[in-house]
């Protein structure tokens, strides 16, 4: 018994040593923070709030060391949280306080989330903290909890943002190509930013070659730009420097970051970071849909890129643009990474898996009001975040929800194709789902369901088919003629997902003839001339992959198609000039009436027009285009 009696007498030693050494490094902690000067002018405000309110802790930790060993069981895991946010909260305002200053500026509204991640982490950890069992003073108490309703208001307020410098950000970051942002732009920004001297600027210096070193090369595009605006404020200074990466943090990884060419319109405009999950805005702007979302959970109304006020405010994917970036990524050979929204992330909390274990069961469930519940559950979850996708594939839920594709309730037909949709945003399900036999069962419920499910399951055929063998499947199991069909009758959404569906189909081969014995050349015209539905890039791009094959050449030849295209390449976007001079010029190659009937709807000046003032690639097209035709009859 005395043994049994020294045992816990060790063991309440141990614990006694561990609680108070804990105690002691969140002390520790806060008196760190608080050394903390010169936090960069864009985060200093918040910073010092921050600081602020996590010296109002300083009474309570004391309190609680004062308790030694008689700190109850109870508190221990209100400790441990405690002390992790608290830890979050110093990593945080130490990049805030020797980070790079072009870069916070560039990521002030991310790295606002990461200050709300930490304000969540704070009052979570301060929530139902057991101050009786504590003998925590009612004066502290009160000081404690007043300290969690400013954590609470500080989340849900937004600081005005020194809109001058934002704008003077944005400018300097769009002229990656030219690199002659106006002098005077270049110096006030200096200025804000407090990077005039010598010294400043060295240590800015520092700062950006530790950044490069810690993002690697998938953020290669905004690397290259802080690089590039460092290295003209040092000309400004008059520093010469070949290379703001010369010195000894220069290694394999940094070249190769450097050297990626990402092309400039794969970048959002507000992160300047490849676009993984681009969504276009009510102005035809395409932004990445965390940074867009952020812009207007800001209150702000008007679109970052164009400034004009947004008719409404949702948000579009952008499919098609997301497969093209996708191409090019696996051309140059990397991986597109999920970017992490908030500081130290956990991994999935044990409520959350079993929660989600039990949905998956209940979809196997003969109670209609069990199940409906269960698959919208499900739905709803495999929209919120990656994480959840993952899990609910981890989970057994692909299986169950491709049954309910062929359930007899069109409603439970639509939440389940909309849920295997989501959770085919996720790489490593896409080929999952197709293996489990999905795509038939999708492509049923495109011929059949509600016009939401309609619409969705059109959206997840173009999702499973950035796999270039589902590709093949979704063409040899005769889905190309229901998304014609979508494409020609559906909703106005509806249009729109088939056509990016079947924009991403036609890139394989044997699917373009099929498109086109579909009758997709006669249905994308129709788009054409149907300014009202704004689908004019869309149908040109499908267009001009079609019109390469003979069969292509001739159903258009055979339209009043070409009045049309001299239309849009007089009053079009740059865009689309392009693609319909584009067009023009492969259907007319081989073809003198063609290009004869566009010179009678009076091509020509449209053309040296576009040869002056339109895209690179426009140009070019517009010049084959007109060397053509000087070899025809009739020029002016």
């Amino acid at each position: 018994m005395a043994g049994k009696d020294k045992e816990m007498s060790v063991s309440l030693e141990g614990r006694s040593e561990r609680d108070f050494n804990m105690v002691s490094e969140m002390v520790d902690v806060i008196e760190a923070v608080g050394s903390f000067v010169g936090f960069r002018r864009t985060q200093r405000k918040v910073c010092l709030n921050l600081v602020r309110r996590l010296k109002l802790l300083l009474p309570l930790l004391e309190e609680i060391r004062e308790l030694g060993s008689s700190i109850p069981a109870r508190a221990w895991s209100h400790l441990a949280n405690l002390k992790k946010s608290l830890f979050s909260a110093k990593k945080l305002l130490k990049h805030c306080n020797v980070g790079s200053k072009i870069y916070l500026a560039f990521e002030c509204e991310a790295i606002t989330s990461r200050f709300h991640a930490v304000y969540d982490k704070l009052y979570q950890a301060l929530e139902d903290m057991p101050y009786e069992e504590l003998q925590i003073s009612e004066e502290v108490k009160e000081q404690v909890e007043l300290m969690r309703m400013q954590l609470k208001r500080a989340k849900r307020r937004t600081d005005t943002q020194d809109i001058e410098l934002a704008m003077d950000m944005m400018v300097v970051f769009s002229k990656n190509d030219d690199r002659n942002a106006d002098l005077a732009i270049l110096e006030r920004l200096a200025k804000k930013l407090d990077l005039r001297t010598i010294v400043d600027l060295e240590a800015e210096t520092k700062a950006v070659r530790k950044l490069v070193k810690d993002r690697g090369p998938h953020n290669a595009g905004s690397t290259n730009q802080i690089v590039d605006i460092l290295g003209r404020f040092k000309q400004i200074a008059g520093i010469e420097e070949t290379s703001v990466l010369d010195g000894p943090v220069s290694s394999k990884t940094l070249e190769k970051c450097l050297s990626l060419l990402v092309p400039h319109e794969f970048l959002c405009p507000i992160s300047l970071e490849i676009m993984t999950d681009p969504v276009i805005v009510a102005t035809g702007q395409t932004y990445e849909r965390e940074s867009i979302q952020k812009w207007l959970d800001s209150s702000r109304r008007t679109c970052p890129k164009t400034g004009q006020v947004l008719t409404h405010l949702s948000l579009a994917p952008n499919f098609a643009f997301r497969n093209l970036i996708l191409q090019w990524c696996e051309k140059n050979n990397i991986e597109l990474t999920r970017k992490d929204m908030y500081v130290g992330c956990e991994s999935f909390s044990t409520a959350l898996i079993e929660e989600i274990s039990s949905l998956v069961q209940d979809l196997s469930s003969c109670q209609l009001d069990l199940l409906q519940e269960s698959v919208v559950k499900i739905r709803m979850l495999s929209k919120e975040n990656p994480d959840n996708r993952i899990l609910i594939a981890n989970s057994g839920g692909i299986t169950p929800l491709i049954q309910l594709l062929s359930y007899p309730n069109p409603k439970i037909q639509e939440h389940s194709v909309t849920a295997l949709l989501n959770l085919s945003l996720d790489e490593s399900n896409k080929r999952h789902i197709a293996r489990e036999g999905a795509i038939p069962a999708v492509i049923e419920v495109l011929q059949n369901g509600t016009d939401e499910a309609k619409e969705n399951s059109a959206a997840a055929l173009f999702s499973l088919s950035m796999l270039d063998e589902n590709k093949v499947m979704v063409g040899c199991l005769n889905g190309i003629p229901p998304l014609v069909h979508l494409l020609q009758n559906g909703t106005s959404r509806g249009k729109k997902d088939a056509a990016t569906a079947l924009f991403n189909l036609c890139l394989n081969q044997a699917n373009k003839s099929r498109a086109i014995k579909a009758g997709v050349i006669p249905a994308l015209v129709r788009l054409l001339r149907d300014k009202n539905l704004g689908m004019i890039d869309e149908a040109l791009s499908i267009l001009f992959l079609l019109v390469a094959q003979p069969e292509g050449k001739n159903a258009i030849g055979q339209l009043s198609v070409i009045e049309t295209l001299v239309g849009i390449m007089r009053d079009g976007t740059p865009k689309n000039k392009e693609y319909a001079t584009a067009v023009l010029l492969e259907i007319g190659s081989d073809n003198s009436s063609i290009v004869l009937a566009a010179l009678q709807f009076g091509v020509y000046d449209h053309l040296i027009e576009i040869t002056r003032c339109g895209t690179n690639r426009a140009q070019r097209k517009a010049n084959l285009l007109l060397q053509h035709m000087s070899k025809c009859e009739h020029i002016p």
